[in-house]
């Protein structure tokens, strides 16, 4: 499974939608995600992935694919490590 699908499935799961309708263009407001469900969605990836996100990077994803390309870039270099 692909680090987009694995954040894919937490994001669906924590704000209640349908995987289906999360494309890398989707914003949490698109998915009607609260700030909650945003702080924990974030939470469940940086433990997922054991990585830290911190907030100021956080508030900086204008969708979904920014947050995946986020992750995937951290995940890659602690891998290097």
């Amino acid at each position: 499974m692909s680090v987009e699908e694995q954040i894919r499935d937490i994001v669906s799961r924590i704000a209640h939608v349908d995987k289906g309708i999360i494309t890398r263009e989707s914003t949490f407001k698109d998915m009607k995600a609260d700030s909650l469900d945003i702080v924990q969605a974030l939470v469940a990836v940086e433990e997922a992935f054991d990585i830290e996100i911190p907030d100021e990077e956080a508030q900086k994803f204008q969708n979904f694919g920014d947050f995946v390309s986020y992750v995937e870039s951290r995940a890659a270099k602690k891998d290097e490590a």
